[in-house]
């Protein structure tokens, strides 16, 4: 598969998807089982505490394969979200995302659901997020957040997703790959503006993103390094950039026990 038109691959399958999806189950029912949901932990909330008081604030991510890398995990029998979601709970994760794509991500709902039953984080539901629908489901399925990503979204479908997502209490992560989306970003409510490192056509990943961007985004934004984070010389140098949240995935699923991977981390940066 050509890394030159994966997105549009992904996009043009959840097209398929939603439209399977809206015809098994209508939006209407959808809602029904999301008011029953407990209230929404606070995901954004979570992050600005942290980083308000300079404390490095992590999203751990539950991410079982990448068009990129593949499958990522050692042991796909050992893959068992709700338990590496409760590691992650208690090695000092602020919040947990987690890929529920399955055609290219391997991933399910029902990750989200199991997680959320054992743990008491705030759970962000990473997806390709183009239509109001995949809100509601994202509620149903008992997540706090949403992820948008920009490189797939008018600024228009953007601020109509966030708004549904707002109503449902639901946050969200708006996503940027370079400056012209985060100028779109800057219009929407969240203030949460996630930077993703990777380049979308090439798949390699740059901190350096992360460093341009973060120079050019609003003050009242809280600004998450996303991808390519792989070792403590990484979160050193976004540190020295005053970039304290970051979603971290590949860099502690690819270890038996992401959990312990993370509590290392922890460890060596964040324990005076």
């Amino acid at each position: 598969m050509s890394k030159e038109n994966i997105l549009d691959r992904i996009m043009n399958r959840k097209a398929e998807e939603v439209s399977k999806r809206r015809r098994q189950v209508s939006e209407g029912e959808l809602l029904k089982t999301a008011n029953t949901i407990d209230a929404t932990r606070g995901f954004a909330q979570s992050l600005i505490d942290q980083v308000n008081t300079k404390t490095p604030a992590v999203i751990a991510e539950i991410k079982r394969a990448s068009p990129s890398k593949g499958l990522i995990i050692p042991n796909q029998d050992n893959f068992h979200p709700a338990k590496i979601a409760k590691e992650y709970q208690q090695n000092g994760a602020t919040c947990i995302s987690c890929l529920t794509d399955k055609d290219f991500f391997s991933g399910d709902d029902k990750f989200i659901q199991q997680i959320r039953n054992e743990i008491n984080l705030p759970v962000l539901r990473k997806d390709f997020i183009f239509d109001p629908y995949q809100v509601v489901e994202a509620r149903a399925i008992g997540a706090d957040a949403i992820l948008l990503i920009m490189a797939v979204l008018s600024l228009a479908q953007a601020q109509e997703l966030e708004a549904a997502a707002n109503e449902l209490g639901l946050d969200v992560l708006v996503e940027v790959h370079n400056e012209e989306e985060l100028e779109y970003a800057h219009d929407l409510k969240t203030p949460l503006m996630g930077v993703n490192n990777r380049n979308l056509k090439t798949f390699q990943t740059s901190l350096d993103v992360t460093m341009r961007l973060a120079t050019m985004t609003e003050a009242n934004r809280i600004v998450v390094s996303e991808s390519g984070i792989n070792n403590t010389d990484d979160i050193k140098n976004l540190r020295k950039n005053n970039i304290h949240a970051y979603l971290i995935g590949t860099a502690f699923m690819k270890f038996e026990n992401p959990g312990v991977e993370l509590g290392k981390l922890i460890k060596e940066f964040f324990i005076k």
